[in-house]
């Protein structure tokens, strides 16, 4: 399985805990509103449960050009390439 089903698959059953519904085949040209029903509440969920699942954290600029599944699978994906384990956070310098 590609990282990037992984990720599908885990933004699946985040969005299933979000909504309590079972979710529709997340295909890349899914409208995340329109497609998925979902209403702001929702989306404000379902993004809280992404940065905490995956420890990224979204801009409001990164989510509003998310439009669609695959935006939002390709920012995923980039944001977790800046944190690969070659390469992890710096820690804080002991003061």
């Amino acid at each position: 399985m590609s990282e990037r089903d992984t990720i599908r698959q885990i933004l699946t059953g985040l969005l299933e805990a979000e909504t309590g519904e079972a979710a529709p085949p997340l295909d890349d040209t899914v409208s995340l509103r329109e497609g998925l029903n979902l209403d702001s509440v929702d989306v404000v969920g379902l993004v809280m449960q992404i940065e905490r699942h995956f420890r990224i954290r979204l801009t409001r600029e990164e989510l509003e050009a998310a439009t669609r599944i695959g935006d939002l699978l390709d920012l995923i994906q980039a944001k977790l390439a800046t944190f690969s384990p070659a390469t992890p956070p710096s820690e804080p310098a002991a003061g």
